[in-house]
């Protein structure tokens, strides 16, 4: 059925651009003496003189010879400049999946994360507030998210770093809305709302004074403290929201990856200073097997639970040390940039090609920040709505309150028991939400000024450029048909009443 729709659709695509666009516009408008020479070119390189339907099979036949392993066979037609589509296409796609992969993650986690503590705080200020913010973003045009991101958190904030000092009456403000908003997620009576808000409060109005007096914003960094600090929350956090705080076992394992990660942090800085992405790669690798191998071998009778927590424990400790490294490169790229990091255009700086991966990677982030923000407020929305009406369907379900009859922790029913439920619709929506970036990364790509596959699309649809357009096509709808596939199959694993034997 998927290579059915897949050819069915592509028929439709490939006649429908065909028969609306002239492709030889621009060159009989045109007052070069070799106009028509140059027709009579283009005509043979696309094939003009073909009728569509009859083209499209010649491209479906071309297409096909991709699905050929290690043949180097595949052809989608060539641009009006003569490049094969399969060299253009693979350079669109990088910058459109590196936008689309990082706001749909984060999407996905900040979105689920704030609709279940709505749906946990039912009708309270935290739900209302979160509510209305994310039904705003919904109904945010991204062009409009795009220039607003440009003006006040591109220039805004390149401005600032000229003279990075936060008023105190800034950091007191800050530290107001911080505190209002934590103490509505964790709740409870007025003596514990207060304790929250107040710790918030204080805590977080005077690292913003901190970091103002001490000028953190140009040497930024966690340092080794604060590796160490966070090391040991992320193991104490996963610990209490899978295992609880109770589980000797899942603490041990928790706390061995946690020291391991520390002792990397500070044998590898060496290492560091010379790595390339492939060497990060694979030390990311063996992170993951020493937080395997330590609930594996720790985890006694609830094993693949903790072998669980030792892998979540060991990403997140891995990212907390590759993000205080970035950071330590910070000032060498903010002098290469003169002092305005923020890019507002391009998927990269042109020329720019420093010996220091850290500071190519820098790059690359800061180039694709706001586009990805402004991706992210097209999907935040869906998910926060989605996962808060769903844990608000669940825990009114009859298993729901038995589990609480039989006196089992909130925590076990909330993650071991709702929110498995809840990812069943969720997963449809991740299934559908990736097509729906792609497409939208159109419009943002063209205001960000990036070279990726929508503005490929909106280059070549244009002048009737057919094959590029079709590559940008057959990429969509791939991915559409794939992840819809993968929903199905993630089904099973969630539900066991759908597995199929």
């Amino acid at each position: 059925m998927s290579i059915l729709i897949l050819l069915a659709a592509s028929f439709v695509m490939f006649n429908l651009v065909a028969l609306s666009t002239d492709p030889l516009e621009d060159l009989r408008s045109s007052n070069n003496p070799n106009k028509q020479q140059l027709i009579e070119a283009r005509i043979q390189l696309a094939n003009l003189d073909v009728a569509p339907p009859l083209r499209w099979a010649m491209w479906v036949g071309g297409a096909a010879k991709c699905l050929i392993p290690f043949a180097n066979a595949c052809d989608l037609g060539t641009t009006f400049q003569g490049a094969p589509v399969t060299d253009v296409l693979p350079i669109a796609m990088v910058s459109t999946i590196q936008m689309v992969t990082a706001a749909l993650l984060l999407a996905i986690l900040f979105g689920i994360s704030t609709g279940i503590l709505s749906a946990l705080r039912e009708n309270s200020g935290f739900d209302v507030s979160f509510t209305v913010l994310s039904l705003f973003l919904y109904s945010l045009p991204s062009f409009l998210a795009a220039a607003l991101l440009k003006n006040f958190v591109a220039i805004g904030f390149n401005d600032f770093l000229q003279d990075p000092v936060i008023p105190i009456v800034v950091a007191v403000i800050v530290g107001i809305v911080v505190a209002l908003i934590v103490q509505a997620v964790v709740g409870g009576d007025t003596r514990r709302r207060l304790t929250s808000g107040g710790t918030s409060f204080v805590l977080t109005t005077g690292l913003l004074i901190y970091m103002s007096v001490t000028g953190w914003f140009l040497t930024p960094g966690f340092g080794p403290v604060g590796v160490i600090v966070l090391s040991a929350g992320a193991a104490l956090g996963v610990t209490v929201l899978i295992a609880g705080i109770h589980q000797r076992r899942a603490l041990l394992t928790a706390g061995i990856v946690a020291v391991a990660g520390i002792i990397s942090y500070f044998a590898l800085q060496g290492l560091f200073d010379v790595s390339t992405f492939a060497t990060i790669g694979i030390l990311f690798v063996v992170a993951l097997a020493v937080g395997f191998a330590a609930g594996f071998f720790v985890g006694g009778d609830d094993r693949a639970q903790n072998m669980r927590i030792g892998v979540l424990v060991a990403v997140i400790i891995s990212v907390i040390i590759l993000i205080d490294r970035f950071m330590q490169s910070f000032p060498g790229y903010m002098e290469d940039m003169n002092g305005r990091p923020i890019a507002t255009v391009g998927s990269s700086t042109p020329g720019y090609a420093p010996d220091n991966m850290w500071r190519v990677g820098l790059d690359v982030f800061f180039h694709l920040l706001l586009p990805t923000i402004s991706l992210l407020t097209i999907s935040f929305a869906g998910y926060t709505r989605y996962a808060r009406a769903g844990m608000i369907e669940v825990l009114s379900q009859d298993y729901v309150r038995t589990a609480r009859a039989k006196g089992m922790p909130e925590r076990v029913v909330v993650v071991r028991h709702a929110f498995r439920n809840v990812l069943i619709p969720i997963t449809t929506l991740v299934a559908t939400d990736l097509g729906g970036l792609l497409g939208g990364a159109i419009i943002t790509e063209f205001i960000f000024a990036i070279p990726g596959m929508g503005a490929l699309f909106q280059r070549s649809l244009g002048p009737g450029d057919l094959y590029p357009v079709m590559g940008y096509f057959i990429v969509i709808a791939f991915m559409a048909i794939l992840f819809n596939f993968l929903a199905d199959l993630a089904y099973a694993a969630l539900d066991p009443r759908v597995r199929v034997r």
